[in-house]
């Protein structure tokens, strides 16, 4: 009876998705073998590398081993082993208590290939690889990547994983927020790294929260998803409080920012906070090329969402320090514009190229704004930002491969803007 009971069951379930009836969620319980693992940076991309991993709570103690790639099939030989730190995150309405680890590897050889594996006991990854940066200015390219959000396992895994396909020597993925739909759901997070997958093991993120990623406690303060903070390890040198969601990375001749928009715009000391620390990371920045990315555009695709204090407040700074590139989500559209109004008088013909795209199914229309000089609705897309000394080429994808936009940018000197040059395939003869 039980056999006749668990084949009916399991027919049904077979049934009922071929009708597209019903769908059953994916269990992404946390084991003994270590899953989720995704590098991060906590220190000089040259000379360090951050690995973030999740097991169950039968695992106390969890180690990294690692060594410099030499194509040798002995690995487990000559390898630096590494205790990891642990944190423990305690059960929820929406998932299950689990163990995270991490583990910043040091002293590493810049421009340099190395193995690394994490675990413990008899559960051990596999074998990952990753790329040191140089402490020179050589050529590297990075892929961004707007909200996954919604369907993230079924939609947005096959955009994720024809950007790596497109550029898979990539050196990091910026990801512009709203990676998830619900925040404290490790459903959703279960998706989001499944679909990365052995990706986010290779290549570092350089993820920006959304307003996906908070909730409103009982007392309605914004919180920030749980996940985040065991998952992602970063520098701490953001605002204090903000440490999980506000940093800077540099990579070689590269500083990237990330900012936490959603309480920019929702809590005033937040926005004042992030409004002194961009200014004095700006003002010590000695790179030659500046990024900055967070979630909501202060250029909208759409009227009805537009962020006019945030924009008023944070675009004199990316002005007065020329900013080359700000990299956002939220809107669902893609769009791009760089000489935005002045007023009824004429366009500013300086100042960042602004970026807004969508790499998830979800999708919203675009009401024809005027900042806007390409744009684009119902389509999937990621970015690849190839970097060469004092030029850059920007190119936008479809996620067929079809090159939808480009444009490029030379830099003279990091106290001046960057020559544009539009590429855009549609602008060609």
């Amino acid at each position: 009876m039980k056999l006749y009971i668990k084949t009916f069951s399991f027919l049904f379930t077979l049934s009922v998705l071929a009708t597209g009836v019903k769908t059953y969620a994916q269990d992404f319980k946390p084991g003994h073998f270590p899953d989720r693992v995704i590098l991060t940076w906590a220190g000089d991309p040259a000379t360090s590398q951050t690995v973030n991993w999740r097991t169950d709570t039968t695992i106390k103690a969890s180690k990294a081993q690692i060594k410099a790639e030499d194509s040798n099939p002995a690995l487990e030989q000559s390898i630096t082993n590494y205790d990891a730190a642990s944190n423990l995150l305690g059960s929820g309405n929406n998932y299950e208590i689990a163990r995270y680890h991490h583990v910043t590897f040091n002293n590493l050889k810049p421009a340099t290939v190395y193995a690394y594996r994490v675990g413990s006991g008899e559960h051990w990854s596999e074998w990952f690889q990753f790329t040191t940066a140089s402490v020179k200015s050589i050529p590297f390219s990075f892929i961004y990547l707007g909200d996954a959000q919604n369907d993230i396992r079924s939609k947005w895994s096959r955009v994720i994983r024809k950007a790596f396909s497109h550029q898979p020597d990539a050196r990091f993925i910026i990801h512009t927020g709203d990676l998830i739909n619900r925040s404290n759901n490790d459903q959703e997070w279960g998706e989001w790294h499944y679909g990365g997958g052995f990706i986010n093991g290779m290549v570092p993120s350089i993820p920006s929260p959304g307003n996906h990623e908070y909730v409103r406690d009982d007392k309605r303060k914004l919180v920030l998803d749980p996940h985040w903070g065991v998952q992602y390890t970063f520098a701490g040198n953001g605002p204090k409080g903000l440490e999980e969601s506000v940093y800077y990375v540099d990579y070689q001749d590269m500083r990237i920012i990330s900012l936490d928009s959603q309480m920019i715009i929702l809590d005033e000391a937040s926005a004042k906070a992030q409004y002194e620390w961009l200014e004095k990371v700006l003002k010590e920045n000695t790179k030659l090329w500046t990024v900055i990315t967070f979630h909501h555009p202060i250029f909208s695709t759409a009227k009805s969402r537009d962020n006019k204090e945030f924009r008023d407040r944070f675009k004199p700074l990316f002005d007065k320090y020329y900013i080359d590139l700000v990299l956002q989500g939220h809107d669902h559209t893609y769009s791009r514009g760089q000489n935005l109004p002045r007023g009824l008088s004429g366009r500013d013909l300086s100042g960042p190229v602004y970026l807004v795209s969508v790499a998830g199914p979800k999708m919203y229309k675009v009401d024809g704004a005027k900042w806007m000089d390409v744009s684009l609705e119902n389509t999937q897309l990621f970015q690849v930002i190839h970097v060469d000394g004092k030029n850059l080429k920007f190119e936008a994808y479809k996620t067929s491969g079809e090159l939808f936009d480009a444009f490029s940018l030379k830099k003279g000197d990091r106290n001046s803007a960057a020559a544009f040059t539009d590429m855009n395939p549609a602008q060609k003869p």
